[in-house]
């Protein structure tokens, strides 16, 4: 898919890997719709890219939140190209700690967020791709999920956010073949260790860890860098039904 005069709409786009893939897609000539829940940054952030550039605050735990929002979109653009699901939170703790079991609402929650907000997405932006009129390629949309190297190599106090984004990487591939009929591939990225405010939230300690673990180049990976990888495989047709890691080599050890 050409990116040029493309409408697409970005979960979690007010900062991190889902403000990086809003900027990829204005810089390519399309039109980013900034998904989020911080809606000072999600306007500022809007200000900054181009006039068509639009803000929507979204919770994507809420699902009449996410359907305003993509009736929103249709209102101002007419259509829905692609979608990027970028949101999403880390909430760490040992299934056992030292004042007990972990508290369920945080499992919940962390699936609600990451796994149900990433399928809830899909269908809704799948349902308004399917009214686009194919390309010459018969293609009518793309669709990118952000999974994670944690859905295959989970760390103690992972349970919930591996959990979650294992559950976006399983539901790739059916995704692809349930929507391939209607012309639209879906794809997901399982980044490592990167430069976001998520990963600012763990102690200095834990990141310098996971930076070590990196073999080459050792470093936490840039939110670009991510971006650059989101509009490949919405460019490249022949991408459909993957998961790519992006992580420099790191294989997460169990700390």
């Amino acid at each position: 898919m050409r990116l040029d005069c493309k409408v697409a709409l970005v979960t979690g786009a007010a900062s991190g890997l889902g403000a990086a893939c809003a900027k990829a897609v204005v810089e390519a000539g399309g039109y980013a719709v900034i998904a989020d829940i911080d809606r000072a940054k999600g306007l500022e952030l809007a200000k900054t890219l181009s006039q068509e550039s639009l803000f929507l605050e979204t919770d994507v735990s809420n699902p009449a939140s996410l359907e305003a929002t993509v009736a929103a979109t249709l209102d101002r653009f007419g259509r829905i190209d692609a979608a990027i699901a970028c949101a999403g939170i880390l909430a760490p703790a040992r299934v056992l700690g030292k004042d007990g079991p972990m508290a369920l609402d945080t499992f919940e929650r962390t699936i609600r967020v990451n796994l149900i907000g990433s399928f809830n997405l899909a269908r809704l932006a799948a349902a308004a791709m399917a009214r686009n009129e194919p390309d010459e390629g018969g293609e009518r949309g793309v669709i990118v999920l952000t999974s994670s190297v944690a859905a295959f190599e989970g760390q103690i106090g992972q349970c919930a956010y591996s959990a979650s984004k294992g559950g976006v990487a399983s539901m790739v591939l059916p995704l692809a073949r349930d929507l391939g009929r209607s012309g639209i591939r879906v794809l997901a990225i399982a980044p490592g260790v990167f430069n976001t405010p998520m990963v600012a939230f763990l102690p200095e300690e834990a990141r310098m860890s996971l930076t070590a673990g990196v073999p080459f180049p050792t470093r936490l990976g840039e939110p670009a860098e991510f971006a650059a990888l989101a509009r490949h495989l919405m460019e490249n047709r022949y991408l459909n039904g993957e998961v790519i890691r992006l992580d420099a080599g790191l294989r997460m050890g169990p700390r």
